[in-house]
């Protein structure tokens, strides 16, 4: 009669083993739809390419790079990853942990929205409100961050930026080869993965529009006064766009390139959301709303352009009845000082 036995028990060191490879095998956000827009193609001459970062699972660009980190820090054995985020970072930091099966704790502003920290929440992770800016929040989580445990920086880490370049990567596989890309700028995170996503794939001489808010142009302000400067407050509606200072990297990247920096208003970045919401169907922030609306609007740079990318960065935490909410607002302020004005 023949032996039968039963399957060997793995070690405890062969799971961790196995669970590591997998961790540093496997990304954590998807490939994104490169998507061709007809409505942006009539506004300018050439064709506008939609890189749709807002359909990863976190509702961000965020994911890629702040994925890449997690899984780096994972397969080292950290205990926990604590960040500070005003929305974007933070769930795509609470999405990971929960992949990983690794604790988190995000520490928001107060200007965070509701809608985003219930969806932090909703990854199970542990939501800590500190400060009337990201700056305070990332303060204070510094400050509090527990050994064995790592802090996730949300836009200032080379783990992100590399993971932010698989955006260019994957935009040249699925066969499109830009000569202009368009992005939004708050920490400079995506600026910096975008730049190294062009050297890497043999363009670096290709022009990048980087796209803030007033209120938010803190990129705007240092390639102004031809040094990385802070802002003294932000006051754009844009939250996400909301880092005082962007990296240094950032701004050394920005100089090296010679981006062009472009300003738009919170109403024309709103105008953009709600439009793009009707012409393909799909909510994003303010944050990502800058870069459409000098699309919308387009800028010189981009009116010869024969294929223009644009960095559909995303924001899970919107929803239509805020876009709106904003809208009535400033279109109500505006009202009251052209009456100031009349009176």
């Amino acid at each position: 009669m023949a032996c039968t036995r039963s399957p060997k028990k793995p070690a405890p060191g062969d799971v961790h083993v196995q669970r590591m490879r997998h961790v540093n095998d496997q990304a954590l956000h998807i490939e994104t739809p490169l998507v061709e827009s007809l409505p942006l193609c009539r506004k300018v001459q050439g064709r506008v390419w939609l890189k749709m970062e807002a359909l990863q699972p976190s509702g961000s660009f965020k994911l890629r790079g702040i994925g890449n980190a997690c899984r780096k820090h994972a397969a080292s054995g950290v205990k926990g990853f604590l960040c500070s985020s005003g929305g974007n970072a933070g769930i795509a930091v609470a999405y990971s942990g929960r992949k990983l099966g690794i604790p988190v704790t995000v520490v928001v502003p107060e200007t965070t929205s509701s809608r985003a920290i219930e969806l932090i929440e909703q990854e199970t992770a542990r939501v800590v409100v500190r400060g009337a800016s990201w700056q305070e929040a990332h303060d204070y989580a510094t400050e509090a961050l527990e050994a064995g445990w790592t802090y996730i920086h949300p836009f200032d880490d080379p783990l992100l930026w590399s993971g932010h370049a698989t955006i260019i990567d994957e935009t040249v596989r699925q066969g499109v080869r830009p000569d202009a890309v368009v992005v939004s700028v708050g920490g400079g995170g995506l600026l910096c993965g975008v730049i190294q996503g062009l050297r890497r794939n043999g363009l670096p001489a290709v022009p990048v529009i980087a796209v803030e808010t007033e209120g938010a142009a803190s990129l705007s302000e240092s390639l102004r006064q031809n040094r990385n400067t802070a802002l003294e407050e932000i006051t754009s509606i844009a939250t996400s766009l909301g880092a005082k200072k962007v990296a240094d990297a950032a701004y050394a990247y920005a100089v090296e390139h010679g981006v062009h920096s472009q300003v738009v208003s919170d109403e024309q970045a709103l105008s953009a959301c709600l439009q793009f919401s009707r012409d393909h169907r799909i909510l994003v922030e303010p944050a990502c709303g800058a870069s459409l609306a000098v699309v919308y609007e387009p800028v010189e740079s981009l009116k010869d352009r024969r294929d223009i990318l644009v960095v559909v960065c995303g924001g899970a935490g919107v929803t239509i009845d805020q876009l709106e909410h904003w809208s009535n607002a400033l279109h109500n302020k505006s009202d009251s000082g052209d009456a100031r004005q009349r009176v």
